[in-house]
């Protein structure tokens, strides 16, 4: 179990994500990390430890600014706690970044075909696994990113919630559930991401919850 939060609209994002986080540590207390996008670069920092470990190495490590950004708390599955298997995961490429609640049960295979295609993993977790097959299929396919994923996702056993964005098209985040919650909140445009209501009820009480095997694709501006 794990706990995953995002948001993307015209607020800091970095404030939401963190105090998320915190409300959602019950969910996760090995590890924990933050992925932020201030329009040019993606900002990343993790660690082993509770979310005030991370919040403590944040503020001396990175700058904050950003509208859009995905955090995680993490119980660990796949790979022992430490800072390089704390989510957000990068692909290969740097350009598209997720965090994950679940277990890919497939993993290994997957991650065989992938080292055989000539990508390479920092961490021992399925959550890199399945950042670098959602990159394969969107590259090698020449897709958008919300169609890769639904691709990769019809690929993997197990269970997840994600949110997955791309640098290159910072004004959208594509997240899917099977087995693991996840809710998103509707605001005045702007868009929340967790695994329960509490990271956003101050901002709204307008919620969706996904069902098994649903993807959105939250687009800034848009409802």
């Amino acid at each position: 179990m794990c706990g995953i939060v995002g948001y993307i609209g015209h607020r800091q994002a970095y404030p939401i994500i963190i105090k998320g986080l915190q409300r959602l540590e019950y969910r996760g207390y090995d590890s924990a990390g933050i992925a932020l996008y201030d329009g040019n670069t993606i900002k990343l920092s993790k660690t082993k430890g509770k979310v005030s470990d991370l919040k403590n190495k944040i503020e001396s490590e990175i700058s904050t600014e950003g509208t859009l950004g995905i955090g995680h708390t993490r119980w660990a599955t796949h790979g022992v706690p430490n800072d390089v298997n704390s989510h957000p995961h990068y692909s290969n490429s740097g350009d598209l970044v997720i965090i994950h609640n679940g277990i890919i049960e497939n993993y290994d295979s997957l991650k065989k075909e992938l080292i055989k295609r000539g990508y390479t993993f920092q961490s021992d977790t399925d959550t890199e696994v399945l950042i670098n097959l959602i990159e394969e299929i969107k590259k090698n396919d020449n897709l958008k990113l919300g169609k890769a994923v639904q691709i990769a996702l019809n690929q993997v056993v197990g269970a997840y919630a994600i949110a997955v964005f791309d640098k290159n098209k910072p004004n959208e985040i594509v997240v899917a559930k099977l087995g693991s919650p996840l809710a998103i909140g509707i605001g005045d445009d702007e868009f929340f991401i967790a695994s329960d209501a509490s990271p956003f009820i101050e901002y709204t009480k307008n919620a969706i919850y996904l069902e098994d095997e649903e993807m959105a694709i939250i687009r800034r501006g848009k409802k």
